[in-house]
């Protein structure tokens, strides 16, 4: 795989996300560029401008230009730990779906998101981290994701050591 040869670095480049509300959404921490672009299967240069409102996220994007929900995006590692009102928020969201079958999970693009994450993750400390993260929030994925979240996560851990 020509995947596994490029290192693994951080890449620093500048936010294009605006918080324009004084008093910010519980869910804002949640808010990335990385879960945008899988959201909307965009590359980082599409985006123009993320703007974190009072109850919405305003995406700005090559091709895009629409509201969504802080509910839709995934907890990450670097900040608070989601919590049982977030958990409240993510469920409530999801009910509102149409497919039956997908009413009490997380979107599947969440399980490409932590796949990716735990590609990224530059030690393994960072990638335990995000494990841990996982773990926490397992009930949102069927058994099928979470295996198959378990088998990549085992896969980047060896690679690391």
């Amino acid at each position: 795989m020509v995947s596994l040869l490029n290192p693994k670095a951080i890449v620093i480049r500048p936010s294009k996300i605006v918080h324009k509300s004084l008093t910010p959404h519980p869910l804002a921490r949640f808010v990335t560029e990385e879960a945008i672009c899988l959201m909307f299967r965009i590359g980082f240069d599409d985006i123009y401008t993320v703007e974190c409102w009072r109850y919405v996220v305003y995406v700005h994007a090559k091709g895009v230009s629409t509201f969504v929900s802080y509910a839709d995006f995934p907890p990450t590692v670097g900040v608070r730990p989601p919590t049982t009102l977030d958990f409240i928020k993510w469920r409530r969201r999801w009910r509102k779906q149409h497919d039956q079958a997908h009413r009490k999970q997380a979107p599947e693009w969440w399980e490409e998101f932590f796949i990716r994450e735990f590609w990224q993750a530059p030690s393994e400390s960072v990638l335990h981290s995000w494990g841990e993260l996982v773990g926490i929030i397992r009930f949102v994925f069927s058994e099928e994701t979470l295996a198959e979240l378990r088998r990549h996560y085992r896969q980047e851990k060896l690679s690391l050591n």
